[in-house]
């Protein structure tokens, strides 16, 4: 396999989880008797321990002590995902391989569609791509809009999709391959203009499209996989997930 490494986005609070109640953060929060990013990290394995990137942020000694041998990032104040994979940057700078770009709090993402993006990005030559998924319940997700070949021409928010939008099935996960270069150059000239101020991730595509790099989408069913855990709710539609998976030897 080519040069990879990983950067892991695990340094949100949990608001919505009440993990504050618990004094964890979100990605220690447990399913199935282990943190959501130990889940995560199983499925990246194959991506040596080295080269996988952890951006910390709320208690960011837990993680370090939860997961030692893995390099971190600190991402202090929390300023949008575009500033999360900044605050790897001391990792990134002089790589020239492709970096993966995932959440420690979608546990049940599985490691064959990490594999088919990356194999999709070789394949493509392309120096971004992104992964969409469908699913069959109804998610507020932003849409990846593509043209008829699967490149990359917008990601809408759900809040601001016209009809025609709310109809398109591919939904952005967040989860993207770089070339690392085009990675770094675009994090450079990323911008806070928004009612947040803060950087966002979803515009890094468009940044590296509009500098003449080749951004392609790779697609997938993934149902119940798209879940990032962000409430009680969710933690509970995890863990039961997760118990289907070992009941059925998968």
């Amino acid at each position: 396999m080519d040069e990879i490494k990983a950067v892991v986005l695990a340094a949100g609070k949990g608001t919505r989880m009440q993990s504050e109640e618990h004094h964890l953060p979100k990605v220690l929060r447990e399913a199935c008797g282990r943190p959501l990013l130990a889940h995560v990290l199983d499925q990246l394995a194959f991506v040596p321990r080295a080269d996988t990137v952890l951006v910390v942020g709320y208690l960011h000694e837990l993680v370090e002590r939860a997961f030692p041998g893995y390099p971190t990032a600190l991402q202090e104040p929390q300023l949008g995902t575009g500033h999360a994979v900044l605050c790897a940057r001391k990792h990134l700078e002089g790589f020239g391989g492709t970096v993966l770009v995932c959440y420690g709090d979608m546990p049940l993402l599985r490691r064959e569609v990490y594999e088919r993006l990356l194999a999709a990005h070789r394949a493509a030559g392309a120096q971004c791509t992104l992964l969409s998924g469908t699913c069959e319940e109804d998610l507020p997700y932003g849409r990846v809009l593509t043209d008829g070949d699967d490149n990359f021409v917008a990601v809408v928010e759900d809040r601001d999709c016209t009809p025609e939008q709310k109809a398109v099935r591919d939904l952005n996960v967040g989860i993207y391959a770089f070339e690392c270069p085009w990675l770094l150059a675009a994090l450079d000239r990323l911008r806070c203009d928004n009612a947040q101020h803060e950087y966002y991730l979803t515009d890094v595509p468009a940044l590296i499209q509009a500098a003449g790099g080749l951004v392609k989408v790779r697609r997938e069913t993934l149902n119940e996989q798209i879940l990032g855990v962000n409430t009680p709710e969710q933690l509970a539609l995890t863990e039961r997930c997760l118990r289907q998976r070992a009941q059925d030897g998968a």
